[in-house]
């Protein structure tokens, strides 16, 4: 179980990890041991998730979601197998956190007697800059 919140826990059929040679640091180590994580959740099957929720979830992942419906984290940050296990779970839960989060609905509002008037006098001012620019006539 991956615990999100306190009312909110991931099964574990819901996660798979695969685990891969990681490039970078490491020396010989690199070429011996997996220490890379691909961590896959699917998301699009998990019964724990309102549909709003998995909306969010699938804009906020943006490529990291794939077209079965899975989203998929890679890390290689670390020489360690396990703390690369933890980062990526950290990651998802992360995302998932803000994925939780309704946006606020934006309140439409006029605006002010005063703005409207510095934003008209703002664009005298700068019109009358450019029609100076003008070429210069002939004044005889």
């Amino acid at each position: 179980m991956l615990h999100v919140t306190e009312t909110l826990a991931i099964a574990d059929w819901e996660l798979s990890e695969s685990f891969m040679r990681s490039s970078g640091p490491g020396g010989q180590n690199v070429n011996k041991v997996s220490t890379a994580v691909e961590l896959r959740f699917e998301a699009e099957r998990s019964p724990h998730l309102a549909p709003p929720v998995k909306a969010r979830l699938k804009r906020l992942a943006g490529r990291k979601w794939t077209a079965e419906g899975a989203i998929v984290i890679q890390v290689e940050d670390t020489r360690s197998q396990a703390r690369n296990r933890e980062i990526a779970r950290e990651r998802l839960v992360e995302m998932i956190r803000a994925a939780l989060v309704a946006p606020k609905r934006r309140i439409a509002t006029k605006p002010t007697l005063g703005s409207q008037r510095r934003r008209l006098v703002a664009k005298t001012v700068r019109g009358e800059v450019k029609a100076l620019r003008g070429k210069v006539g002939d004044e005889e």
